[in-house]
């Protein structure tokens, strides 16, 4: 977990000060933060309840039919969600978004499935929703049909009719804070401080390009539900340069500090979390989970199964009574009746009431 005192080191321009930090109230902060623990239990909490309820359909349509199922597991899933996560950077190189719309679009796949499971949401359509929205969030806006247009297989309707269940999941919480901004700002940090010998300075520019591809490394793994943008960042220079990562730190505070076991400490556990997630995606895996997928998953959101049908059929009926309410509320307003047949009765009664004493 992240102290606010360790905050205060990644943050040093808030040390000292009564004020609560900027990333310590954000959304970010208080809803999207995770101990390795208790995003596991996440995930599996998600994928349990998820195979209940495909197993209950499956044994509604025809009896006996789930046992034959496999459905997929936690590690699968997100196995499925990584691959999905590696097309992104792919797409937005295509499209020339900056690095904003890319690593906003990251978060909203990862967060996404930390409130949904593949088994009902294929992460394809979901990817291209997040990045869509992204675009927009970041203030990068692309046209539907320009962004439709250029992947092939995709229609308006593919990302339209996820928007809202996208932005639903996120709680509508579009804000973002990224490592790659930590990054710039830890780097331009460096160039203040003293007695930095000139060949060390002339290389400063290699080491920053090679801690951001450490940090669009990171975006793989699930080190920004753990850690703050900032602990990442210095993670991510530790690797390319452990020198100006650690005489960066110390200008901070004193190497034999508690705090800076502490950080320490962080910055290990966030270096093994990318050195994972810089080993290419088991792509043959990655395909056996899709095949499976396919026989598992949910079959309410199945268009043209019985289960689908079904679910439609359902969803129409109840807004077939909505509309018929709303038509009998407009009706007994245009008859000057605002209260309804019902309530019109019960007034009566009470008049006659009143007229009998």
């Amino acid at each position: 977990p992240v102290t606010p005192t360790l905050i205060s080191v990644l943050f040093p321009a808030m040390a000292g000060s009564s004020k609560t930090p900027l990333y310590e109230a954000s959304t970010q902060f208080k809803n999207w933060r995770y101990s390795s623990q208790n995003l596991a239990k996440v995930r599996s909490t998600l994928n349990a309840a998820a195979v209940a309820v495909i197993r209950n359909t499956f044994e509604a349509d025809e009896p006996g039919s789930s046992s034959a199922v496999s459905f997929l597991t936690p590690d699968e899933e997100l196995l499925l969600v990584r691959l999905y996560v590696s097309k992104i950077p792919q797409l937005c190189g295509f499209f020339r978004f900056p690095e904003e719309v890319e690593a906003t679009a990251v978060s909203y796949l990862k967060r996404f499935y930390l409130k949904n499971t593949v088994m009902d949401w294929h992460p394809k359509n979901v990817m291209l929703t997040a990045l869509f929205l992204a675009t927009k969030t970041t203030n990068n806006p692309i046209s539907l049909e320009a962004y439709t247009n250029n992947i092939p297989k995709t229609s308006p309707s593919d990302v339209l009719d996820l928007e809202f269940l996208v932005a639903q999941s996120l709680g509508f919480e579009f804000a973002v804070w990224h490592s790659h901004r930590a990054l710039w700002g830890i780097w331009l940090d460096l160039q203040t401080v003293p007695n930095v010998p000139p060949e060390r300075a002339a290389s400063q520019s290699e080491v920053y390009d090679a801690a951001l591809r450490h940090v669009r490394a990171s975006r793989l793994s699930d080190a920004e539900l753990i850690f703050t943008p900032s602990q990442i960042a210095l993670a991510s220079l530790s690797i390319a340069s452990p020198a100006l990562a650690a005489e960066w730190a110390e200008t901070k505070l004193t190497p034999d500090s508690t705090n800076m076991t502490m950080l320490q400490g962080t910055l290990a556990s966030i270096r093994v979390l990318i050195e994972a997630a810089s080993q290419p995606v088991d792509v043959e895996a990655v395909r056996g989970v899709d095949l499976r997928l396919k026989l598992c998953k949910n079959p309410e959101k199945v268009v043209g199964s019985k289960a689908y049908l079904a679910k439609k059929a359902e969803e129409d009926r109840k807004a077939e009574e909505k509309r018929k309410r709303k038509g009998d509320a407009e009706k007994a307003l245009a008859d000057g009746d605002p209260f309804g047949d019902e309530l019109a009765g019960r007034l009566v009664d009470y008049e006659d009431d009143d007229d009998d004493d």
